[in-house]
């Protein structure tokens, strides 16, 4: 969805000066870290700034399985013969462009590694194995997220880690800001919108039921976008936030009944 400001950006609503900080950020040649609950818009954050900005983006998704080498690049057979290809954050160096790592903390350790050089003041990224040394300039940017509500103790981003970055805290929207964005999100009227995010305030300050995470601004979306494409109240509510919030029998009725005090 675009910005009906400028309808060339993705569609951000800002909760306070997350904008400005990522400007001066920028400008100032500073990583960033985005910290906040899943689904509560870190992303479309970063892909607003980076079309505000123009700026090429590179996101990556980090998981178990990335290592520093998916970041950087690898050699490859190509035709007969062996090339060089640059991974996402080698390519944002190069381009001078932004490399979003969403959700850092899951990725290997050896990731942290290679992202130290880049978060100093010596802001290099080194290839060992074609022997290069990349200076950054001043338009790349190195933008990280993740979640600090949900992580093990063998899954955390250390503080020496954290300090290299300046950062900014997320949360879900105020009711007043997250019902316009699932309206222009999804097409979905005022009052069934208002509704929506009133079941999700709900949820979200909900104790001790087998929740990880709170409905995420994302799941209302895709609720509020069934209901808009002429779903029933109840299936939309079922597929779009119920299952995907839980597997437990007993936390499922729960929030069904949860949501018939909501609807009446």
């Amino acid at each position: 969805m675009k910005d009906l400001h400028n309808p060339d950006l993705p569609f951000y609503h800002p909760q306070s000066d997350e904008c400005a900080v990522f400007e001066t950020a920028h400008t100032n040649a500073l990583p960033l870290l985005l910290k906040g609950p899943t689904g509560c818009g870190k992303t479309r954050f970063v892909e607003h700034m980076a079309a505000r900005l123009n700026l090429p983006l590179h996101t990556v998704a980090c998981h178990d399985d990335l290592s520093a080498a998916d970041l950087i690049g690898r050699y490859l057979l190509k035709g007969g013969d062996t090339i060089w290809v640059d991974g996402p954050l080698t390519r944002a160096v190069r381009e001078g462009g932004i490399c979003y790592l969403d959700e850092v903390v899951e990725a290997r350790k050896d990731v942290t590694v290679v992202l130290h050089p880049l978060t100093d003041d010596r802001r290099r990224l080194v290839i060992d194995k074609t022997g290069e040394e990349l200076v950054a300039p001043k338009s790349f940017m190195l933008v990280a997220s993740y979640n600090p509500g949900y992580q093990n103790i063998l899954k955390k981003l250390k503080p020496s880690t954290r300090q290299r970055f300046v950062s900014i805290g997320f949360d879900f929207p105020q009711p007043e800001v997250e019902t316009p964005v699932v309206m222009r999100e999804s097409g979905l009227d005022q009052g069934r919108a208002r509704a929506l995010v009133r079941l999700a305030g709900k949820i979200r300050t909900l104790s001790g039921m087998d929740l990880e995470e709170g409905v995420s601004t994302r799941l209302l979306i895709y609720a509020a976008t069934m209901i808009a494409g002429g779903m029933s109240l109840n299936r939309a509510l079922e597929a779009a936030i119920i299952e995907p919030l839980s597997d437990e029998p007993d936390t499922q009725q729960a929030l069904r009944d949860l949501a018939a005090v909501i609807y009446g």
